[in-house]
């Protein structure tokens, strides 16, 4: 019987607890006291630790070896993006298997992971530290703006600043003081953006699907609208990702990796070229796993937890698809409390959110142009009945 912990500073990862649970597993939860009484599946868990924040790695240390004094953990899973590094610190502290926090750093770090796929012949967005200014002139000397300073360690694009000369990129660093080495200047790339979402076993790529963002998420973050992502239909898109894919997985992850990935990808308007841009071993965000389960039948928690049991027991594993069909996920900010759903009733709404504040749906549908048309009507609706904007947001984690 194998006992898990499981790190989550957000609410999440139902499925991959239960499905631990049902293949016998002992599982524990720690997280942030915020969290209590939350939509966890307490029915499936064997303990659960709340913290005041997992923001310090150091008392995350002090509170899962209070937790080992008890029970004697085989496996640590980060649930959350900024859990993954500290799931490898944790691995390192009591010896267990999996990623290192140095081998982590490759799927949190968005400086490690650009300088590993570079390494590899990955092409990625001019890039560069800020550690050395005389470096720093030299590049923005050399690489024409607009640029962003991203920091190295946060979710998604939170924390982006664009910057269209050098003298806002020093004005930022400055008021950045101590933490300004947190950070990397990249090039901005007008793109589309496209996702990648795998499942890994050792080392390979068993399964993954291809998607596409109908508007940037840096646009939406920055400017307010309504978040769409919707699986590609283009072969030679899906042909071009999956290989592109399958050598980022293999330059971060290594052979030994076993896992899920989202990976974010850039297609230059101006070029066509395929650019990488970051990616995560973790499930992706905003429903896409939703997305997902209604387009192939496999739902990316459950498929994570068949990884790990496998690989802690040396088992075989195996992943057929069980559904063929075109999906979208559509979400924004609402206006409303609890916007009303009710009248967006196609039946290919497979799907609805239930969150205050937020409308949310799935669409699903043997038919790609159904999709293309469902989407193009209901983020238009969702954008006059609903989308409200709110300023970017701060974790406070992005140093």
């Amino acid at each position: 019987m194998l006992n898990v912990l499981c790190l989550s500073s957000a609410v999440k990862g139902q499925r991959l607890i239960r499905t631990l649970k049902a293949h016998g597993c002992r599982v524990f939860l720690l997280t942030e006291e915020r969290w209590r009484g939350e939509e966890w599946p307490y029915d499936a868990l064997d303990g659960v630790h709340y913290m005041h924040s997992l923001a310090i790695r150091q008392h995350v240390i002090h509170a899962a070896s209070y937790m080992m004094r008890g029970v004697a953990f085989d496996l640590i899973v980060p649930l959350d993006e900024y859990e993954v590094e500290t799931a490898g610190l944790l691995r390192e502290h009591f010896q267990l298997p999996g990623m290192t926090a140095s081998q982590a750093r490759r799927f949190s770090d968005k400086l490690a992971m650009r300088v590993h796929a570079q390494a590899a012949g990955i092409p990625v967005p001019e890039f560069t530290p800020v550690f050395n200014y005389d470096r720093l002139r030299d590049w923005m000397a050399r690489v024409p703006p607009p640029w962003l300073l991203k920091p190295r360690q946060e979710a998604g694009t939170m924390g982006i600043q664009r910057c269209n000369n050098a003298e806002q990129v020093w004005r930022l660093l400055d008021q950045l003081g101590d933490q300004q080495s947190y950070r990397l200047l990249e090039q901005f790339v007008p793109s589309d953006v496209f996702h990648v979402d795998a499942v890994v076993w050792r080392g390979e790529v068993c399964l993954q699907v291809v998607s596409a963002y109908r508007e940037p998420p840096l646009s939406i973050y920055h400017g307010g609208g309504v978040f769409v992502s919707t699986t590609v239909t283009s072969e030679a898109e899906r042909a071009a990702l999956a290989a592109l894919n399958r050598k980022v997985v293999r330059a971060l992850g290594g052979e030994q990796f076993s896992g899920v990935v989202h990976a974010e990808y850039l297609r230059a308007k101006a070029s066509g070229e395929w650019l990488f841009l970051e990616a995560g071993a973790r499930v992706g965000g905003a429903h896409i796993a939703e997305m997902l389960e209604y387009a192939t039948g496999i739902n990316w928690w459950e498929a994570w937890a068949r990884v790990i049991v496998a690989e802690a027991q040396g088992l075989p594993l195996a992943l057929e698809p069980t559904r063929n069909q075109h999906a979208a996920v559509l979400m924004c900010l609402a206006r409303q409390e609890f916007p009303d759903l009710s009248t967006f009733c196609a039946p290919e709404v497979v799907w609805r959110l239930r969150k205050p504040f937020h409308a949310g749906l799935i669409v699903a549908s043997p038919s790609a142009e159904r999709i293309t048309e469902l989407v193009t009507e209901y983020s238009t609706r969702f954008a006059r009945e609903f989308l409200a904007r709110a300023e970017p947001w701060d974790t406070g984690r992005n140093i």
